[in-house]
C-alpha cells in the first residue's frame, strides 16, 4: 500500500473564524474530482492512498499526484512539501520514490494522524506507548494531589480523566500483542494500587 499525507500551505480563515472553515471546505471540494486513488481529507490534510501491486499501480498514484500539483497551481494553492511525506506498508511493498512537481517525497517509517502514529508495519506498540504515557501522567497528579484516595473519588476521576487516553480511536489501533495489552494494563493496575485494599474491587468496577 501506498500513501501520502499532503498539507497544504495555504491560510483561509481568521482564528476563531466560523464561517471560515466551511469556505475552505467549499474551496477545495473539487480537489478530488479526477483522483483514481483513494483520497481522506481532514482540514488541510489531504490523504491519498492506493494499492499497489505492479508497476502500472504506481504509475497510476504518481499520476493522480501530478493531478494534484495541477489542481494547486491551477487554484494558487500550494502544497506544503516538506510535510509531504510517502508511508510504505504492507510486505513485499518497495519503496518507490514518488515526487510533487520537482520535489521528491521523502519516505517515512511512521506518521502521527489525528493524535494516533501509524508506523509502516501497522504495530501498534508505539501507540500503547504514547496512551500509557499519557495515563500515567494523570495518575501522577492524582496521586500528587488528591489525599483522600477513595474509591468513590478515584474511580469516577480514572474513567473521566484517565481512561479516555487508553481507549481514545481504539476501534483503529486495537493492541493485539501481549505486551502491548499489559502495558495498557499497567496503568489501570496503578490506579487500582492507589485505593488501599480495595483492589479487585476496583478492577471490576473500572
Amino acid at each position: 500500500m501506498g500513501g501520502f499525507k499532503l498539507e497544504s500551505g495555504f491560510e483561509w480563515s481568521t482564528e476563531g473564524s466560523v464561517l471560515g472553515p466551511i469556505l475552505f471546505l467549499i474551496y477545495i471540494n473539487d480537489l478530488d474530482d479526477d483522483i483514481t486513488s483513494k483520497v481522506l481529507k481532514f482540514a488541510d490534510d489531504t490523504k491519498v492512498f492506493r494499492k499497489i501491486k505492479s508497476d502500472a499501480d504506481r504509475q497510476h498514484l504518481q499520476d493522480d499526484l501530478n493531478k494534484l500539483i495541477e489542481w494547486s497551481e491551477k487554484w494558487q494553492m500550494l502544497f506544503n512539501f516538506g510535510k509531504c511525506k510517502c508511508l510504505h506498508t504492507g510486505h513485499g511493498n518497495e519503496d518507490a520514490q514518488y515526487t510533487m512537481g520537482d520535489t521528491v517525497l521523502n519516505t517515512t517509517l511512521k506518521e502521527k494522524d489525528l493524535g494516533l502514529s501509524i508506523s509502516a508495519d501497522m504495530k501498534v506498540s508505539e501507540q500503547c506507548g504514547i496512551a500509557a504515557a499519557k495515563g500515567n501522567q494523570i495518575l501522577g497528579l492524582i496521586r500528587r494531589n488528591i489525599v483522600y484516595k477513595e474509591k468513590e473519588l478515584i474511580i469516577p476521576l480514572y474513567k473521566t480523566i484517565v481512561r479516555p487516553h487508553l481507549e481514545y480511536c481504539i476501534q483503529a489501533w486495537r493492541p493485539y500483542r501481549k505486551k502491548d495489552i499489559d502495558m495498557l494494563e499497567r496503568v489501570q493496575r496503578r490506579a487500582t494500587k492507589m485505593i488501599p485494599n480495595s483492589g479487585i474491587l476496583v478492577m471490576k468496577c473500572v
